[in-house]
Order: structure tokens, then C-alpha cells, then sequence
């Protein structure tokens, strides 16, 4: 049996929320790292094991409001940094909770990712908000940006380490803790598409 990052075993995970099962890749992988083999090939990044995912998000944690955010620092798309920084959070994890860490990851994903949002239609020189169903990939993805960005936030320039703010990050979304950016963005977002139906 394969664990990942040779530690922790896949066996027994199961994702709850039906309509994400397609999308969370349990298929373990010692060195989570296939080199963006699936890049430009729609919906393969679908395939890739999740831990994966988290793993490049790291390295390019994208776009917050049309700025690169943060553009220095662990930024620099180097997967050995991103490999030991996502290693460290996850025995932090373990530590904290006595868990299985990548079960907490997959848990912390289904509650954080979003399930509507907000799209701007364009009526008669007007614009108007209007709510839209989230399709499962992008939950994942945005879910995993935000884990990413809300990690960056914490630790930028402050004495608190990545892996700590990773760590904080995943559990809060786990534990259904407003501190979490993702579950605060996500309520944000849900309510707004409430307001716009």
C-alpha cells in the first residue's frame, strides 16, 4: 500500500459531499508531483491527487482582487519548498488533532468550498448581480486558493511560520471556525447570492 509522503495512509477516506467525489483524487502518491502532465487537458487537473493540487497552489497562489498578491518570499514556484512547507503543515495537523491529516484536508475542503456565487449581468446599460450554481471544479479550486492566500495573509512578514498558518488555515476550516479566510469568504459570497436571487 502507497502512503503519501510516505507517512500517511488514503485508506478509509471517503468525501461526503456527493458532489465532489469526482473531484477529490484519492489515489496516493509517495511524491505527490507528476510535473503538470495534465496541463492544458480539460478537466485531467480533475485526476490529479489533491494533495497534489494543494501542492501547486503553494507555489502560485494566484490572484486576490486582479493583483498578484504576495510575489515574494516562499513565492518563488520552487516545489521542494512547497513540497517541505505542505509536509510540515501536515504533521502539525496530525500533532494537534491525533488525526489522520490528509482526511482533515479532505473534510476541511468540503466545507470550505463554496456552493454559489455572484456573476454580473449586463441589462439595458445596467448592471446586475445575480446568483449562479458553483460548478465542482471550481469549488475545489477556489476552496484550495483560498486555503493558500488566507495561509500567505497570516504569515507574510510576521513572526508566524507557513507551515503553522497552513496548518491553522486547514483546521479552522475543519473545525467550521470562522477564523478560516476560505469559510469566511465562502458565507460571504453564499449570502450575497442570497440577496441577488
Amino acid at each position: 500500500m502507497i502512503n503519501v509522503f510516505n507517512k500517511w495512509s488514503v485508506e478509509g477516506i471517503k468525501v461526503d459531499d456527493a458532489g465532489l467525489v469526482r473531484y477529490i483524487s484519492l489515489e496516493p502518491r509517495v511524491v505527490p508531483k507528476t510535473g503538470a502532465r495534465y496541463a492544458g487537458r480539460k478537466f485531467h487537473k480533475s485526476k490529479t491527487f489533491i494533495v497534489e493540487r494543494l501542492l501547486n497552489k503553494v507555489m502560485v497562489p494566484g490572484h486576490k482582487a486582479k493583483k498578484h498578491f504576495r510575489s515574494s518570499g516562499h513565492i518563488t514556484g520552487k516545489s521542494s519548498t512547497a513540497y517541505g512547507i505542505v509536509t510540515s503543515a501536515f504533521k502539525i495537523i496530525e500533532d494537534r488533532t491525533k488525526e489522520n491529516p490528509i482526511k482533515v484536508f479532505v473534510k476541511a475542503l468540503e466545507n470550505a468550498a463554496p456552493r454559489e456565487e455572484i456573476v454580473a449581468i449586463e441589462y439595458g446599460g445596467a448592471r446586475y448581480p445575480k446568483a449562479v450554481d458553483c460548478s465542482p471544479q471550481r469549488r475545489i479550486d477556489v476552496a484550495l486558493r483560498l486555503f493558500v492566500q488566507g495561509a500567505y495573509e497570516q504569515s507574510f512578514n510576521k513572526k508566524k511560520s507557513i507551515e503553522d498558518a497552513l496548518a491553522e488555515e486547514i483546521l479552522a476550516a475543519y473545525r467550521l471556525d470562522a477564523k478560516s479566510l476560505a469559510l469566511s469568504k465562502k458565507g460571504e459570497l453564499e449570502r450575497q447570492a442570497d440577496a441577488s436571487r
